[in-house]
């Protein structure tokens, strides 16, 4: 007999989370999302609980300015509407205390809670730091949802698919990788990431596998000149990411790093993929396996989830 679960008022504050709770089949439990949500497209229409407290239309240079003047004045990067929180009235609540300019985090969550009078709910934090930390948030989702089992199923078909992209990939060349995650200030991608390269076939060289990205130097660009570079600014699709390259197109280094030579520099929707620690890091995985390994790799994804850098070098 088929297991029905009771349902729950769900609200979730961070688009992974949002992607999480869908995967798991509890669409229909979703009651509210952050303005950052829009992934499956039909939690558009469910109201949006927060709001950013800057200008996200300014280029990666003005964006950063505004978040770390925020940051240094003890301000939270992010809004949470606490009269529609309320009215909602939501059994669980999903966010995020991994990094407090990704999303509303717990600390928010907490304040707009401070007062709250109403009855016991769960709020869930995630906190992904790896590819482990993804799959052990997915299960948590579920058991506050009260569907363990679903979480269990989840991780193991997003797993085997990932195992898929292993066994593609092993023993084809490794070309060395430079995944950036912001443009200007140059900022290398880690957390995640680096996993994604290594499950790929390719020799990450800047940031860390769990550790958060960190800032870099166009000197330690130039110093390891990787083979291939990969442009993944977070929160930018991919129009967004090619108004925002000439900064890179202007620096008087850029034309003479490998990857530019040879034409392999890659553009990638890091909005909807590689930033989300969620169910589609498994398309980000393959897409990162289309950009090293063109020839031998091809799950779809070129045109939609990435594509070739053809502009000036």
């Amino acid at each position: 007999m088929e297991k029905r679960f009771e349902p729950k008022r769900v609200i979730s504050l961070i688009a992974s989370a949002t992607e999480i709770v869908c995967a798991l089949g509890k669409r229909d439990w979703l009651l509210g999302r952050s303005h950052e949500c829009d992934y499956p497209p039909s939690v558009l229409s469910l109201p949006p609980l927060t709001q950013a407290k800057l200008d996200v239309h300014g280029s990666s240079l003005e964006v950063d300015r505004q978040v770390k003047t925020l940051l240094k004045d003890g301000l939270s990067v992010y809004r949470v509407d606490v009269g529609l929180l309320r009215e909602i009235d939501p059994d669980v609540i999903v966010t995020q205390d991994q990094c407090e300019v990704c999303a509303a985090s717990l600390a928010d969550v907490e304040a707009a809670m401070c007062n709250w009078t109403g009855r016991e709910v769960n709020v869930v934090s995630l906190r992904p730091n790896g590819l482990d930390d993804v799959f052990a948030d997915i299960e948590r989702v579920a058991l506050a949802l009260g569907c363990p089992e679903d979480g269990l199923a989840l991780v193991e078909g997003l797993m085997g698919r990932m195992q898929n992209v292993v066994n593609l990939c092993a023993g084809l060349p490794q070309p060395t990788v430079a995944c950036i995650e912001w443009i200007e200030p140059l900022m290398a991608a880690g957390n995640w990431v680096p996993e994604l390269v290594a499950m790929a076939g390719g020799r990450n060289l800047l940031g860390v596998a769990g550790q958060h990205s960190p800032w870099m130097t166009w000197e330690q660009l130039q110093a390891v000149d990787p083979d291939v570079i990969v442009i993944m600014p977070c929160g930018y699709d991919m129009p967004r990411v090619m108004a925002e390259m000439p900064p890179l197109l202007a620096h008087p280094g850029w034309a003479d790093l490998r990857a530019v030579r040879d034409g392999r520099v890659h553009v990638t929707d890091g909005n909807q993929y590689f930033n989300r620690p969620g169910p589609r890091l498994a398309d980000s995985l393959e897409i990162m396996a289309e950009m090293l390994h063109p020839g031998q790799c091809d799950f779809g994804h070129r045109g939609t989830g990435w594509m070739p850098f053809v502009g000036p070098a």
